[in-house]
């Protein structure tokens, strides 16, 4: 099988509802789409979510690397060589993660479609469903209450607050959330790098009846030691994000007992492939998983979802960043319900109708 044909579409996409974290506040998103036709009448398609912050690369930046080099390296050749293509382009293209992370995707896809087997069986076939979490953004408490009944009352059974602004409304908006809405759910924290290691500390001491299961990215990336601190004065799971955008990330972490859990985006990190890799790191350390996202269109979230599926090490997941997006291409390429996500039994990522 080859490939014969490479095209990209570039969609901008408005968000329903602008969120805020501890760095920025997100009203819309740009992917760009890749889709790869076959002499076997296959085609495969990958999705980049650029951003400056996690994947260091534009929209600009990520159609150049189609039009000059994605291009040229893929036309004529055969999708099985999916290792060698993908170590070419981080050796051309270092600093464009979601640009790779697109080119495998598209590549796994064709694989499965190939295979006539949808992609997590593909990859391993551990499960066929697995919870998500929804996430709230940096609201006023009013906002954060009124958000969190909202998605409750939708079946979801995980929230995940963001916070990292100010110590004292996350401690008021995680009480309250506890006292308002009782024991029946499941709440998680994410800082976005917003505290120093002594306020994040301080918010496990002061919120400990509300019952966080995880405290995600706390500190700075660029002071992994402070990583390290809190993990040590806190009783529970201490999760790196931002810290984490390559294998050898993961490897000096895991090494240096700095965290108690990896999230792994698959834009973040570059695709499935290396998010394969950081996982095998994270097994061998003993630490748990979380297959996260960004704004992502339906397509990278399948993709997101399909690898988690794969591996019984990956119990975690974050994969709501499409459900707030206006216009999003894709549709039916996977089943919510109740906070569950299922994957299509379709081939592949699922039936594309773009």
């Amino acid at each position: 099988m080859k490939i014969t044909k490479v095209e990209y579409y570039r969609f901008d996409m408005p968000l329903a509802v602008p969120y805020t974290i501890a760095y920025e506040t997100i009203s819309k998103t740009t992917n760009i789409i890749l889709k790869l036709s076959t002499d076997k009448g296959i085609t495969g398609w990958g999705c980049a979510a650029p951003d400056v912050e996690v994947t260091r690369e534009t929209p600009e930046e990520v159609v150049r690397n189609i039009e000059t080099v994605i291009i040229g390296l893929l036309q004529g050749e055969s999708p099985f060589q999916l290792s060698r293509i993908t170590h070419y382009l981080k050796q051309v293209c270092p600093k464009a993660s979601s640009t790779i992370a697109m080119v495998d995707m598209a590549l796994y896809d064709l694989l499965a479609r190939k295979a006539k087997l949808p992609l997590y069986q593909l990859l391993g076939g551990f499960r066929e469903m697995i919870p998500t979490s929804i996430t709230i953004g940096i609201l006023s408490v009013k906002e954060t209450m009124e958000q969190a009944g909202y998605y409750l009352k939708q079946g979801f059974t995980i929230l995940k607050l963001k916070g990292g602004a100010n110590l004292d409304e996350d401690v008021e908006k995680l009480m309250k959330l506890r006292e308002r809405f009782g024991d029946d759910f499941v709440l998680r924290f994410d800082a976005n790098q917003g505290y120093s290691p002594e306020e994040a500390i301080e918010l496990i001491e002061k919120t400990r009846n509300a019952n966080i299961e995880i405290l995600e990215q706390p500190t700075k990336q660029t002071h992994e030691e402070h990583l390290g601190e809190v993990t040590q004065n806190i009783d529970i799971p201490v999760m790196a994000d931002e810290s984490i955008k390559t294998l050898k990330d993961a490897f000096r972490l895991a090494s240096n007992e700095l965290i108690d859990m990896v999230n792994i985006k698959i834009m973040k990190v570059g695709g499935i492939l290396e998010s394969q890799h950081i996982n095998s790191v994270a097994k061998a350390a003993g630490l748990q998983v979380m297959v996260g996202c960004i704004d992502e269109c339906a397509l990278g979230i399948s993709a997101g979802l399909h690898f988690a599926l794969s591996r019984p090490n990956i119990e975690y997941a974050d994969l709501d960043g499409h459900l707030d997006l206006l216009d999003d291409p894709f549709y039916d390429l996977f089943t919510l319900k109740n906070g569950i996500l299922y994957p299509s039994k379709e081939y592949g990522l699922g039936k594309v109708r773009l």
